[in-house]
């Protein structure tokens, strides 16, 4: 009888171990998923040219919430209604180039919003005129139309300016397209994003007004308020900038200067 309960004890352990893996899991023992929010957005989350989605953002995701042993699934959202989805939980998290020490319209500071990550990224505001605008100082936007994507840090930086006429569009890339079109005399993007594109294919005629940058920001990833997860990734964070994983990807992308790898100055 004592060998036979031996044997029992042994099974049920045998189980507990099981059930106590690195990887977390539904009750039918099957991965948990991840939806990551994110908006088209080069060289961060983009399309390549077999429609498969990729970036700096991407698959530095891909490989935090892998090695937590999550399914990622990306979720493709209006920016302008990210603390929505966030909170509804309809996304656990916004890794976008979303950039932290600001404030929106509101007033309210992001930070008071969601739960950031470590900063993992520098980037600043820059405004992108035509090639052929005398737009080179802030009084020169007096008078003039501005866009930016609605709910973004670039939209807070365009209204700044003394006299301009503001208006709002869902992507950073419809905000070039409307100077290409004439119907504004300049946009403000993400220094990120303005590498990627102006001065190429059909933002081609388009250049970036160096002397109206804004000052340095930084990218985090959002969380929802007390989620546990913000945690979890910063610790991988720290893993994957310490075994090189994060210098392989910007270099990948070509954000090496501006990619962070070294979080210990942020604990």
């Amino acid at each position: 009888m004592k060998k036979l309960l031996a044997i029992l004890m042994a099974i049920v352990m045998l189980f507990c171990f099981a059930a106590c893996g690195s990887e977390p899991e539904t009750e039918s023992g099957a991965k948990e998923t991840i939806v990551v929010g994110y908006t088209i957005y080069d060289p961060m989350n983009y399309l390549d040219e077999n429609g498969e989605l990729i970036g700096y953002d991407t698959e530095l995701a891909k490989a935090v919430f892998e090695n937590l042993g999550y399914d990622v699934i990306f979720k493709e959202i209006v920016w302008d209604n990210k603390y929505t989805d966030l909170n509804s939980n309809t996304i656990d998290c916004v890794w976008n180039g979303f950039t932290c020490n600001t404030k929106d319209d509101d007033g309210v500071a992001r930070a008071d919003k969601v739960d950031f990550s470590y900063n993992y990224m520098e980037n600043r505001q820059v405004i992108v005129v035509s090639a052929d605008s005398n737009i080179t100082a802030a009084e020169n936007l007096n008078g003039k139309i501005g866009m930016a994507e609605s709910g973004s840090a670039g939209e807070s930086y365009a209204k700044a300016f003394e006299g301009i006429t503001f208006k709002g569009v869902t992507k950073q890339t419809d905000a070039l397209l409307e100077i290409n079109s004439k119907t504004a005399d300049f946009a403000v993007v993400d220094a990120q994003l303005a590498k990627a594109y102006v001065g190429k294919g059909d933002y081609a005629n388009l250049k970036i007004v160096d002397t109206l940058s804004s000052d340095v920001e930084y990218y985090a990833i959002g969380f929802k308020k007390g989620s546990e997860l913000t945690a979890k990734v910063n610790a991988e964070l720290e893993k994957l900038g310490k075994d090189g994983t994060i210098e392989k990807l910007a270099k990948k992308y070509k954000v090496e200067n501006t990619a962070i790898k070294d979080f210990s100055d942020q604990k």
